[in-house]
């Protein structure tokens, strides 16, 4: 990554751009007839009327006062969305004050009334055991115990099939 800025100043300017570079120690190059190469410590020390409509590296210059004249938010103002209207600017009513308390880590989470969801409110669907395979008779298989899966290669279980497939794959490579 370089250091260097290269500012293309506008032709306008062009002038004035040279003057403040050659009086700076050391003097600011020039890279082509049309741009400089500044030192990244120098750019930001630029008069800001020299840089007005300025290609500096490949993309146009807008200084915060060509934003305020233009009538344009500066970069990283809030963007405003819609229109305001006097109802929406009244405040709403203070909703029924509720027991709010912090979460204690192994207390259960008190029990939210089905009224508090709306009318359109959707039940969530039960949990998928996708990982879960059923008991099969093979006889080469560890004996499972109820959720428990075992390895065809040694003794161990595990109590997902997905830490029983990690496990063969890097316990028993030889296969």
């Amino acid at each position: 990554m370089s250091d260097m800025i290269h500012i293309q100043p506008a032709r306008a300017r062009r002038v004035a751009f040279a003057r403040w570079a050659v009086q700076q120690r050391p003097k600011v190059r020039t890279v082509s007839a049309e741009a400089f190469a500044v030192p990244a410590r120098l750019f930001v020390q630029a008069p800001e009327d020299i840089l007005v409509g300025s290609l500096v590296d490949g993309h146009r210059y807008v200084s915060p006062d060509e934003d305020a004249a233009a009538g344009r938010p500066a970069p990283g103002a809030p963007e405003l969305l819609g229109v305001a209207t006097p109802a929406g600017l009244t405040s709403a009513p203070e909703p029924a004050a509720q027991e709010e308390r912090e979460a204690v880590p192994g207390e259960p989470l008190p029990e939210v009334p089905e009224s508090a969801y709306g009318p359109d409110a959707v039940p969530l669907p039960p949990p998928d055991h996708d990982d879960q395979e059923p008991a099969t008779d093979d006889p080469g298989r560890a004996p499972q115990q109820a959720g428990a899966f075992g390895c065809d290669r040694c003794p161990r279980t595990f109590t997902t099939a997905r830490g029983r497939d990690t496990h063969r794959r890097q316990a028993h490579t030889e296969a």
